[in-house]
């Protein structure tokens, strides 16, 4: 990491810094390091809490506009970006000093490095509109059921793109995980067929984008807050143009909760969890990887589905509901376990 500056980045900033303690294994034979440790949890925090609010827009207050939230977070992550590399508190660059920002590019990046991004902006984008919608039609237990699905299509792409093989030990945590996610299933008994369908396009969607960081992330030189304002700066002006298109905007405008005080701290606090969410999430794909990612979304599920059900209820209790999310934990459990001693 460039130690240039008087003072370090306030956040860690690159997956490919020379070695530090962050990248001291947690023990010896360990396959994963210690920053790639801290990356996990720190996502699985803010990925639950990021749920409930996302949850509690669009379910308690039934605000109508999925995409409008999705915007707000792009704007808000963008100019938390800015103003950090204005103030030299990061740098977007792997391999660039924190103070060497100069007033050269008013997009902070090389054009060039835009347009090689390019596709990594367009997987993000399909990411998180699938990834809020998918939120909104189905109760907070079976959305976390149904996304675990996502394990299959991560391990697919993988071995598509780069031939990633897998031990029996992480085969079976993984087929554990999925039998989990059936047998949780079968205590639903409010099929929602278009609630569905579209959890299972955004896993879709999040195992393309996951993979596509794995890839473009590591060769694009930037690091986690780079590849971050890449996206925003890439991905808003689209979804502005969508929301102007679907009249998003006069809906917004007639939301009757608009102004209010709790609706404005619900928003802000999903703006600032999806923040950090998307720093966590780059930062653990690229020093992990995108099916650790994955199995970290399973194991932060056991704790939004136990928030989810005392909050926002939506399933009666289930004793093979209940099982199967146990299994599907304990799925996930084990693939860390492997993960951590080299399997």
């Amino acid at each position: 990491m460039a130690m240039n500056s008087k003072s370090d980045a306030l956040l860690p900033i690159a997956s490919t810094d020379p070695p530090s303690r962050a990248q001291e294994k947690i023990f010896n034979g360990s396959a994963m390091t210690k920053g790639g440790a801290y990356a996990a949890i720190s996502y699985m925090i803010c990925a639950v809490f990021l749920v409930m609010f996302n949850k509690a827009a669009l379910s308690s207050y039934n605000f109508p506009c999925a995409n409008v939230i999705t915007l707000c977070q792009m704007i808000s992550s963008s100019c938390f970006l800015y103003a950090l590399r204005r103030l030299n508190l990061i740098s977007f660059s792997t391999n660039e000093p924190v103070a060497a920002l100069t007033d050269t590019s008013k997009t902070l990046v090389p054009i060039k490095t835009l347009v090689n991004t390019s596709p990594l902006s367009l997987t993000y984008l399909l990411y998180m509109l699938a990834s809020m919608e998918s939120v909104r039609g189905v109760n907070v237990p079976m959305y976390t059921t149904l996304r675990r699905t996502t394990v299959v299509f991560t391990m697919m792409l993988e071995y598509i793109l780069v031939r990633q093989r897998y031990t029996r030990p992480i085969l079976g945590s993984v087929a554990i995980i999925l039998l989990g996610a059936f047998i949780a299933g079968a205590g639903d008994l409010s099929f929602d067929s278009y609630g569905y369908t579209v959890v299972l396009l955004s896993n879709i969607t999040t195992a393309v984008y996951l993979t596509t960081i794995a890839r473009i992330g590591k060769s694009s030189g930037l690091n986690s807050f780079g590849l971050m304002w890449c996206n925003g700066v890439l991905c808003a002006p689209i979804l502005l143009m969508w929301i102007i298109f679907q009249n998003d905007v006069e809906m917004t405008m007639n939301f009757p909760y608009l102004l209010s005080p709790g609706f404005l701290a619900v928003l802000v606090m999903s703006c600032i969890l999806a923040f950090f969410l998307n720093y966590t999430v780059f930062l653990n794909t690229t020093l992990n990887s995108a099916l650790t990612q994955t199995i970290c979304g399973n194991m932060k599920d056991f704790f939004t589905v136990a928030l989810g059900w005392v909050i926002f209820g939506g399933l009666a209790f289930d004793i093979v509901n209940v099982f199967g999310q146990l299994l599907g934990f304990i799925g996930s459990v084990m693939y860390a376990y492997f993960k951590l001693i080299g399997k």
